[in-house]
């Protein structure tokens, strides 16, 4: 398969040539949204399955647009597949750079639309690439915040709460949130590592976040790391000290003081109660 590729401070630009082929099965996930565009070719039959909740099934034909946010797992399988394909790799900081009077932007993916403003400035790239043998970078920018702010205005939704209804995140952000947190759990997690994940300001996701769950995020990631101390102090011989390093807390104290008020008890009352044998102090 010919494959080339460029990328640039904000965004990156792919495409390739496929010959015959009778099925193909495979996934996307990245940290940016991605814009996908058929140029030429197709197949006789795409489904498309993605953690977002999208699903399409149907032909891919020449010009169709597809659209996958960062971090939203899309999953595919071709039959009878002969195409030449492009895509437009764009930083979730330039479409935050895009809201409007501080209200999140949410962006759902999408599959095989006919959309010629999309498949003409990604087709222009693979143009340039082509007859140049490269982009450039100054240029590249101004076509990938032309095909940002077409995005927000043709596919966004502002999302803008009200005092009776405050903007909630979609399930798929949540999972992700939660996954990360699951994941990282023994190291430092910030609140704007979280919300870049998802593509929204740290402040739009503590709001968010508060209002689909009932806790702050970093109430969140607090309770999940007593939920796997509680765990781990059932099961193995460990001082507080080192159970605190090992669930992301820097200080015992501070740990103490959050198990207490999480657990309703202290650690060492808690493994008593867990009926484990006497365990080692933190000193």
């Amino acid at each position: 398969m010919d494959w080339r590729s460029f990328a640039w401070a904000g965004g990156a630009f792919d495409t390739a040539r496929r010959p015959y082929t009778a099925s193909v099965d495979g996934t996307i996930l990245t940290p940016d949204h991605l814009v996908l565009v058929t140029l030429r070719g197709g197949a006789e039959h795409l489904e498309v399955a993605t953690a977002c909740g999208h699903r399409y099934a149907g032909p891919d034909r020449p010009g169709a647009v597809s659209f996958v946010p960062a971090h939203c797992e899309r999953r595919i399988q071709l039959k009878g597949v002969q195409s030449a394909w492009a895509s437009v790799a764009l930083s979730p900081s330039l479409l935050s750079s895009l809201e409007e009077g501080g209200h999140p932007l949410d962006l759902a993916p999408f599959s095989n639309v006919d959309d010629p403003v999309l498949a003409g400035l990604v087709g222009e790239l693979e143009r340039l690439l082509t007859a140049d043998g490269r982009l450039d970078p100054a240029y590249c920018e101004a076509i990938s915040r032309a095909i940002g702010c077409y995005l927000s205005r043709r596919y966004g939704q502002r999302l803008a709460p009200s005092a009776r209804r405050p903007w909630k995140l979609p399930p798929w952000r949540v999972l992700r949130i939660t996954d990360y947190i699951e994941a990282h759990i023994d190291r430092e997690i910030l609140v704007s590592d979280l919300a870049a994940l998802v593509g929204v300001s740290a402040g739009h996701l503590h709001r968010a976040f508060r209002a689909t769950t009932g806790v702050t995020p970093l109430d969140y990631i607090n309770e999940r790391r007593i939920r796997r101390a509680m765990a781990i102090l059932a099961s193995e011989d460990i001082s507080v000290a080192e159970l605190a390093l090992r669930v992301g807390f820097l200080s015992p104290s501070h740990f103490t003081r959050t198990f207490r008020r999480v657990a309703g008890v202290n650690p060492s009352r808690f493994r008593s109660s867990a009926g484990g044998s006497p365990r080692r102090s933190g000193r």
